[in-house]
């Protein structure tokens, strides 16, 4: 997401209480055929002479055969649309890694330093939720890149995604502060050429995608708070691949030349060196790709998208140092407009302040949706379809009372000028005391 600046019953009974004991399946009826056994000689000359009755004696002391009971298959492959659970296709915790890119230079000692792995391996809840999130996300990403096509609404890719990420983590119900254990980081974004970042379908809204469109996908998950934010962009008219392969080669590069130690600044300077190296032509014009330089990448917080440091998409002065145990999102916009967005349209995405001020409420409305949204999202962000969702209504006016209040931030969708295209790229990645891990790279990017 954008930052802008059973017990055996019998063993409890004597012999002798056992033998009277009225047979239960599986568990008497053994013992009582195993006493008639014995039994076998004694009867064998009566039914010699009465074969009929012999038959039915034999037939009565026949063992009943318990049917076997059928195992229940732990799922090997995911559904389409992904509803397996992902912890049911990882057992054990075991959910695969990001990818593990060494440090280099002066921080290449980590990684082999004993003090080192020893601080690694006392993280594995952090690494066991984050791995577990981006595993999710991978999987959703996945599934949405082969399914969206043009002709479907905003509203049906939004909650094809957010449907998916739910049944994945086990956030499938409504109960109060289920989303809070693990769900959405925040609402999916589908920004549509010149909008760059923060637009998602509110209610009754009929946008629909179009072949020509270009259009950003950015949805987080968290599992425990601990979020990966990652994102893509689809193009079905082969004029924009250009621009989607300047944006994701500064994205990767910006991860690259990310580590421990390093300036902020410098890393802004190196994803606009490689951003800005592509043109792109369009009817007959052609445009530079321009790093939209008020967008920057941002550390993650648990529970909270938007940490205290920011990464640059264009070249500064930051001397802020990244430094060993952060969480940062590196993600990239390009343009071929101005280069730089500005706020403007319908608000859909809001979260709760860290830094809330403790407010008396006035509006009986405000008080009431102030308390679903700590049950429900506490700091993570949310959208108004996820209050729809919920079963809100009516809320508008104790939104936007809360708003003017400080203890809800609005975020309104960012764009830059009209008839620009605009894409973007992102990746979470760990700086662990060992290696850098991209905990968000997949296949597909």
């Amino acid at each position: 997401m954008a930052a802008q600046i059973p017990i055996d019953e019998l063993s409890k009974l004597s012999v002798e209480d056992a033998a009277n004991v009225k047979a239960k399946p599986g568990l008497a009826t053994s013992t009582t055929t195993n006493g008639n056994l014995n039994q076998d000689s004694d009867d064998s000359d009566d039914d010699a002479e009465n074969p009929a009755a012999g038959a039915a004696s034999g037939a009565a002391k026949k063992k009943k055969k318990r049917k076997p009971r059928k195992k229940k298959k732990t799922p090997t492959e995911q559904s389409d649309p992904p509803r397996v659970l992902i912890s049911q296709l990882f057992p054990n915790n075991t959910y695969p890694k990001g990818e593990e890119v060494e440090y280099v230079n002066e921080n290449r000692y980590r990684t082999t330093n004993e003090e080192k792995r020893h601080l690694d391996n006392m993280n594995n809840d952090f690494l066991t939720d984050y791995r577990h999130a981006a595993e999710a996300h991978r999987q959703t990403r996945q599934w949405a890149q082969k399914n969206i096509k043009p002709g479907q609404t905003l509203t049906e890719i939004a909650n094809g995604i957010e449907d998916s990420v739910r049944a994945l983590v086990g956030h499938t119900g409504l109960p109060e502060g289920d989303a809070i254990v693990a769900g959405m980081g925040f609402p999916t974004g589908l920004s549509i050429n010149h909008c760059a970042a923060h637009y998602t379908p509110n209610a009754g809204n009929k946008m629909v995608l179009h072949e020509d469109d270009v259009m950003k996908v950015d949805f987080g998950v968290h599992v425990g708070g601990r979020i990966v934010d990652s994102a893509f962009t689809m193009a079905f008219n082969p004029r924009y691949d250009l621009l989607l392969e300047a944006v994701k080669a500064a994205t990767n590069a910006g991860v690259k030349e990310a580590g421990i130690d390093v300036r902020l600044g410098e890393i802004g300077g190196v994803i606009q060196e490689v951003m800005e190296s592509y043109e792109i032509e369009l009817n007959g014009t052609t445009y530079p790709v321009k790093s939209i330089r008020n967008l920057n990448g941002h550390t993650i917080l648990p529970y909270s998208i938007h940490g205290t440091k920011s990464v640059p998409i264009v070249k500064t002065n930051d001397t802020t140092k990244m430094e060993e145990g952060e969480v940062y999102a590196i993600e990239t916009f390009g343009s071929t407009g101005n280069g730089v967005v500005h706020e403007e349209g319908e608000v859909s995405h809001y979260a709760k302040r860290s830094d809330a001020p403790k407010v008396d409420l006035r509006l009986s409305s405000a008080k009431s949706l102030l308390n679903v949204i700590n049950k429900n999202f506490g700091t993570l962000p949310f959208c108004r379809r996820y209050l729809d969702r919920l079963g809100q209504d009516k809320y508008l006016l104790g939104l936007n009372n809360l708003v003017s209040n400080g203890v809800i931030e609005a975020y309104p969708p960012l764009v830059d000028k009209k008839g620009s295209y605009t894409a973007q790229f992102e990746h979470t990645f760990l700086l662990r005391p060992t290696v850098k891990e991209v905990i968000s790279r997949g296949d597909d990017y």
